[in-house]
C-alpha cells in the first residue's frame, strides 16, 4: 500500500498525477467527487487496500507458492470471514483472474490431491486434499464474476462474506462493502438489494448464518427475505435440503426453524408442519404439537452434546442433564461414531436425526381424535408421520438411505417409552426393538429422551418418571453396544436346514418364525445350548 494513501483506506479514490482529488464509499462516488474538484481532469480512480492483521492457514501458504507470478488470486468468502472471527476455517474459496479450473488442476498435481471440475463453463475448479486421521480440506477455485474483483465482490451474498484478501499481498485486503465493520455489529447484510432476488436460497443461508455466528440480519435484509419467500421454490430441491439440512445441524436447530418461519420460508419447505401450529394437546403435554416439536428439536440437540466426545461438566449440572450423563455417559464415543457417520455426501446422520425429530409428529393434525372425556389422542400418528416423512424427504431429494432411517427412526420412536413404562425393558422386548431397527435403535433412544423431556417444555420432568426412563433407556444401550452377543444378536444355535431335519418339516415361512422364537429365547436367557434350542422349536411347533 502506498503509505500517502494510507489514510483512505478501505475507500475509493480519485487519483490526479499522484495526488487525491476525490474520495468515495463507491467507485463513482469518488468519480463524482474528483469531477467537482476538477472538472477537466481525467483521474484514475482505484480501491485503497486495508491492512490484514490475520495470519493465513499453512494450506493457504503452500498454495500461495504453487501460483505463478502472473496468477491474480483472491482468498474470498468465509474463509477470510472466520479467520477474522478467530473461527476454525474448513472449506476454502479463491477467486481468480483466469481459468479457476486450470489454477486448481496445477494446485491438486502439485499436493497430491483430488481434482474436480465443478463448472467448467463458469471455470471452477475443486480439490480435495485428504491427509491420514485429518479430515477432507476443500480448496475451490473460480473466475471472477465480472470484470474485476470488486464486480465478483459485489455479486456475492452477504457482505460478510464479500472481503477478499489478494495472495499476492496477504497483508492487505478488499472490504468495499463494509463487510468488517458489519462483522463488529454481527450483522448479516446483502451485498445489493437484488442479492435475495438473484438467488431466493440465499435467504435460508441468512438464517443459517444468523444462528451459526449468533448475528441478527439486517432491518432491510429481512424485509427482502420476507417479501421474497415466496420464490423459494424455484430453487433447486438439492440446494435447498442442502441449505436447510444445515440449519438443522447447526448449534441453534430450533431457533433456526423459528426465524424460518417468522420470514415465510419454512412453508415453502415443508408446508405440512404448519398444520401443527395451536394444534393442542392433552397433559401431560404442556404446548402444541409445533412447540413441543421445537422443544424436542432443542432438547434432542442437548442430548446430542450431553453425550458428545467431551464431557461437558457444565451442560450437566443440573438434575435432568445430569442425570442423562451418569447413566449414558459411558456410551458417549461409540454414540458419537454412529451420529458422526456420514449417510449421503457430507451429511451426517445427526443431521437427519434432527430432520426426523423435526417430522416426528408431523401426522397428529390428520390422526386427531378427541374422546368422550375430553381427552385428545392421535392414535397411529407415529405410522402416517413416518410416511409423511418420505414424501417430504423425496421432495428435497435426500438419499434412500436417509429416507429410510428417517422412517424408521419416526415409525418406532414410541417404542421406548413404551417399554420403559411398565417397568425396565425385559430382554426379549430389546432384542425384538433392535431387530427391527438395527443401529438405528440407538438413535430412536435419543430422540425418545427428547421427545420424554419435549413434554414439558422448559419445565423440568416428574422426577421419579425421567429417572425410570433413562434407566430403561439405560438398559437398552448396555444391551446394544455391551451385550450384543446375548440379546440384541446371538449367534444361532440352529438354523433351518436343523429344524427341517430335525422336526421334520417342509421347508416354508414357519420355518422363519421358529427360528425367530428360538432366538427371542435364547435372548431372554431360557436356551443356552443346540439341544435345547430344538426342544424348544419342537414345544413351539407342538403348540401351533
Amino acid at each position: 500500500m502506498i503509505d500517502s494513501l494510507t489514510p483512505y483506506a478501505g475507500r475509493w479514490v480519485a487519483l490526479l498525477r499522484g495526488a487525491v482529488i476525490g474520495v468515495g464509499a463507491s467507485a463513482d462516488e469518488a468519480h463524482t467527487n474528483a469531477r467537482l474538484s476538477q472538472p477537466k481532469a481525467e483521474s484514475q480512480v482505484i480501491f485503497v487496500p486495508e491492512p490484514f492483521d490475520y495470519e493465513l492457514p499453512e494450506i493457504i501458504t503452500r498454495v500461495r507458492t504453487l501460483l505463478p507470478e502472473s496468477a491474480r488470486v483472491w482468498l474470498v468468502g468465509g474463509a477470510v470471514r472466520d479467520l477474522i472471527l478467530n473461527r476454525r476455517v474448513h472449506d476454502v474459496d479463491f477467486a481468480v483472474d483466469g481459468d479457476g479450473l486450470a489454477i486448481a488442476r496445477r494446485v491438486a498435481d502439485a499436493l497430491g490431491g483430488a481434482f474436480y471440475a465443478l463448472d467448467a463453463e463458469r471455470g471452477a475448479g475443486r480439490v480435495i486434499l485428504r491427509e491420514p486421521n485429518s479430515p477432507a480440506q476443500t480448496l475451490d477455485f473460480a473466475r471472477l464474476r465480472g470484470n474485476d474483483i470488486f464486480a465478483d465482490l459485489a455479486a456475492r451474498d452477504f457482505t460478510i462474506n464479500a472481503i477478499a484478501v489478494p495472495l499476492n499481498a496477504p497483508d492487505t485486503c478488499l472490504d468495499p462493502l463494509r463487510g468488517i465493520a458489519d462483522l463488529r455489529a454481527k450483522l448479516i447484510r446483502a451485498c445489493s438489494p437484488d442479492a435475495i432476488v438473484g438467488d431466493p436460497l440465499r435467504s435460508v443461508r441468512a438464517v443459517r448464518l444468523a444462528a451459526q455466528l449468533n448475528f441478527r440480519i439486517e432491518k432491510e435484509t429481512r424485509a427482502a427475505i420476507r417479501a421474497h419467500a415466496a420464490d423459494l421454490p424455484r430453487v433447486a430441491a438439492e440446494r435447498i435440503r442442502d441449505e436447510f439440512i444445515r440449519c438443522l445441524g447447526g448449534p441453534q436447530p430450533a431457533a433456526c426453524l423459528r426465524v424460518l418461519d417468522l420470514l415465510g420460508l419454512l412453508e415453502q419447505i415443508i408446508p405440512e408442519l404448519k398444520a401443527l401450529q395451536g394444534l393442542a394437546q392433552s397433559p401431560p403435554h404442556t404446548l402444541d404439537v409445533w412447540e413441543h416439536t421445537l422443544a424436542v428439536v432443542t432438547r434432542l440437540a442437548e442430548v446430542i452434546h450431553l453425550l458428545g466426545p467431551v464431557h461437558d461438566v457444565d451442560a450437566a449440572s443440573d438434575l435432568t442433564a445430569g442425570m442423562v450423563s451418569m447413566r449414558l455417559g459411558r456410551y458417549r464415543e461409540p454414540i458419537s461414531a454412529l451420529l458422526a457417520q456420514p449417510m449421503a455426501g457430507d451429511r451426517p446422520t445427526r443431521w437427519v436425526l434432527m430432520l426426523a425429530a423435526l417430522l416426528h409428529d408431523a401426522a397428529k393434525p390428520e390422526t386427531r381424535s378427541l374422546e368422550a372425556d375430553g381427552r385428545i389422542r392421535f392414535l397411529g400418528h407415529e405410522s402416517r408421520s413416518a410416511d409423511l416423512a418420505v414424501t417430504v424427504l423425496t421432495r428435497l431429494k435426500f438419499s434412500a438411505d436417509e429416507i429410510h432411517y428417517a422412517r424408521t427412526v419416526i415409525a418406532h420412536h414410541m417404542r421406548p417409552r413404551q417399554l420403559t413404562r411398565e417397568g425396565e425393558p425385559t430382554p426379549r422386548a430389546i432384542h425384538r426393538f433392535f431387530r427391527d431397527t438395527g443401529a438405528t435403535g440407538v438413535d430412536i433412544v435419543l430422540l425418545s429422551l427428547a421427545d420424554f423431556l419435549g413434554k414439558y417444555g422448559s419445565l423440568p420432568p416428574p422426577e421419579d418418571e425421567w429417572a425410570h426412563h433413562v434407566t430403561g433407556c439405560a438398559r437398552m444401550l448396555e444391551a446394544y453396544f455391551e451385550k450384543r452377543e446375548t440379546i440384541v444378536a446371538p449367534p444361532p444355535l440352529v438354523n433351518g436346514d436343523d429344524l427341517v431335519r430335525e422336526l421334520s418339516l417342509e421347508p416354508g415361512p414357519p420355518i422363519g418364525r421358529l427360528l425367530e422364537a428360538v432366538r427371542e429365547a435364547q435372548a431372554a436367557g431360557e436356551i443356552h445350548s443346540r439341544d435345547e434350542a430344538l426342544a424348544y422349536a419342537r414345544n413351539m411347533l407342538n403348540q401351533l
